[in-house]
């Protein structure tokens, strides 16, 4: 067996663990929180900039954005109404992991909060194979990237709770067959909770704040 392997899974397990202890520190503080995965440019910032003034006076958010560089997205998650927002620069790696969330989580007062967001780097494969502590991992999948996304990395498709289908909008526009799409997530995902919606235009939105809105609340 290549050495390579062993030392593969004793990071995984590590990190499992560092999650495990993550998610019991969240769930003291009675806070619902997610994992925001996707590839750069589908829409993960946009998506938290149209959403949180739709939690106004619904739900008190803190958000985590992982980048390589900059606090660009942290300082938009601010702008748009984070009541707090904290940037973590990877320093190069393509991932969060349940060592850089512990970081962002002590400087939170979680008590002061009913939902976390956690924006991972943007890629389609490191972010998957990485736990955070997080409740749940929704994946932003966009119209322009293609329908055949499900079918290159299944198992960052199978692996998530909630799929948004960002972009519709462009659907007269572009090359996206939304049944070949959808019928590459259900091999891989049955029943997954899907929100179609567009940034844009707003289209499909409601329903995506109501899931956050209930499963804050359970």
């Amino acid at each position: 067996m290549p050495t390579n392997i062993p030392v593969v899974e004793n990071i995984l397990n590590a990190n499992d663990r560092l999650a495990q202890e993550n998610q019991a520190r969240i769930d003291a503080a009675g806070v619902f929180s997610i994992n925001i995965i996707a590839s750069p440019g589908a829409g993960k910032t946009s998506l938290i900039e149209q959403t949180l003034p739709l939690l106004k006076d619904k739900l008190r958010v803190a958000v985590v954005d992982g980048d390589i560089a900059t606090s660009i997205d942290a300082d938009r998650a601010a702008q748009a109404g984070a009541l707090a927002s904290i940037q973590v620069n990877t320093g190069g790696d393509c991932h969060l992991d349940a060592v850089m969330l512990r970081g962002a989580l002590e400087q939170l007062d979680l008590t002061q909060f009913d939902l976390l967001i956690v924006e991972n780097v943007g890629n389609l494969v490191c972010p998957a194979n990485f736990k955070l502590g997080t409740h749940k991992t929704v994946l932003v999948a966009s119209v322009p990237e293609g329908d055949d996304k499900p079918y290159k990395y299944p198992g960052t498709y199978r692996g998530v709770d909630a799929l948004i289908i960002n972009k519709v909008d462009l659907l007269p526009y572009v090359n996206f067959r939304m049944d070949y799409f959808q019928q590459g997530v259900q091999v891989l995902n049955p029943g997954v909770t899907t929100f179609p919606l567009s940034c844009r235009t707003g289209e499909g939105l409601a329903a995506w704040v109501g899931w956050l809105v209930q499963n804050a609340k359970k």
